[in-house]
């Protein structure tokens, strides 16, 4: 019997050269990607970090002398915020495209690991599975509670804003629903996008270069990803590797770590909804 591991088109090799049909939510979730060479998870992180880092340290402050209104700087920083999330999305499809061949919605959700927490131990798909979001929702809180980050310059670090500077956010949201509507869409898509970017596209092809410290280098980039917003990076190292790196590894998905990610714009969105009405 020949037990030469095997190439799988996807990239993953298995020992009997054998591999789980491709989407089957019980099989390795890793024959659906193909593994990154270091040299092009850099050239990913690098190709949506730098246009962020662009867009609200030098576009922004450029935009906000040509806007009119009640707070110039704070809308050209969500316009840029805006542009920059949706350059992440373009980019994530881009890439993911040209790996599956296409962008039908079965390879999407396979090459994204967008199916349901599978249980390591027992193989268990959904189900009580789901249970383990709650654990890592109250991790996220915690790490992201602001005892681990400075206060960043206002009003560039928003939630500090809204509760150091909540006269001028009033100002700016008072009765003004295109406004709301924008920062809805930005905190909104921030966690979604970068979640479907950092676990969903990067970290299940990072394997072969990182190994089992592929959660750790994950974090890492993560965090300094946020070149736009350094103050925020300390806390995102850490919320990066334990409760969204970790469990998207863990669970062979990346839903508990959308949801640990999405939960606090909630909060913040219902934070900022009274001071529009």
């Amino acid at each position: 019997m020949n037990t030469k591991p095997t190439l799988t088109r996807s990239g993953s090799r298995s020992l009997d050269g054998s591999s789980s049909p491709e989407g089957h939510p019980g099989g390795d979730r890793y024959t659906a990607v193909e593994q990154y060479s270091l040299r092009r998870i850099l050239g990913a992180w690098a190709a949506t970090a730098v246009p962020m880092g662009v867009l609200l340290w030098l576009v922004a402050p450029w935009l906000s002398d040509r806007l009119a209104g009640p707070d110039p700087f704070i809308q050209a920083l969500l316009i840029c915020f805006a542009v920059g999330l949706v350059w992440q999305i373009t980019l994530l499809l881009i890439l993911l495209g040209r790996e599956q061949g296409g962008l039908h919605a079965s390879r999407i959700v396979d090459g994204l690991w967008l199916r349901a927490p599978k249980d390591p131990r027992s193989g268990r798909t959904g189900g009580k599975v789901w249970w383990w979001v709650l654990p890592f929702v109250v991790l996220s809180g915690v790490v992201n509670a602001g005892w681990i980050d400075p206060v960043g310059p206002l009003p560039r670090d928003l939630p500090k804003t809204l509760e150091l500077a909540r006269g001028r956010v009033e100002h700016y949201f008072h009765g003004n629903w295109s406004a709301f509507t924008l920062f809805a869409f930005v905190v909104l898509l921030a966690p979604i996008g970068e979640e479907l970017f950092f676990r969903g596209l990067l970290l299940p092809r990072m394997r072969k270069v990182f190994g089992r410290a592929d959660v750790v280098v994950n974090g890492a980039l993560f965090g300094v990803y946020h070149l736009h917003q350094p103050w925020s990076i300390p806390a995102s190292v850490i919320d990066g590797i334990v409760s969204q790196a970790y469990p998207t590894r863990r669970f062979q998905s990346i839903w508990i770590a959308i949801a640990a990610h999405t939960v606090p714009s909630f909060v913040i969105i219902g934070a900022v909804v009274p001071l529009v009405l």
